[in-house]
């Protein structure tokens, strides 16, 4: 059984790119008939997300602690390597 995949989407409300970004991760992974949840987190909620992100909205992420997978538009090819590198990552396999 596959593992759930967990998204992190740095957005902020009345921002089509965000939108637009998370309908288009949403489509991928429908695609994909891989399961996912993804977190939207507001940064204009906390002062140190707009320091960090602020015009770089959206930002996803897999993992904070990762490299970002892409920001303003969704990079298929991004998330595909990402997606491909997943059994690796699980596995514990730099």
């Amino acid at each position: 059984m596959r593992s759930t995949l967990r998204f992190t989407l740095y957005s902020r409300s009345y921002c089509h790119l965000c939108e637009d970004m998370l309908a288009a991760l949403q489509a991928f992974m429908a695609r994909a008939g891989m399961p996912y949840t993804v977190d939207v987190v507001d940064v204009d909620a906390d002062p140190q997300l707009v320091a960090r992100f602020d015009e770089l909205v959206p930002v996803l992420y897999a993992d904070p602690d990762e490299p970002e997978i892409c920001h303003y538009f969704l990079d298929a090819a991004a998330l595909t390597r990402y997606l491909n590198a997943v059994p690796a990552r699980q596995a514990g396999t730099p």
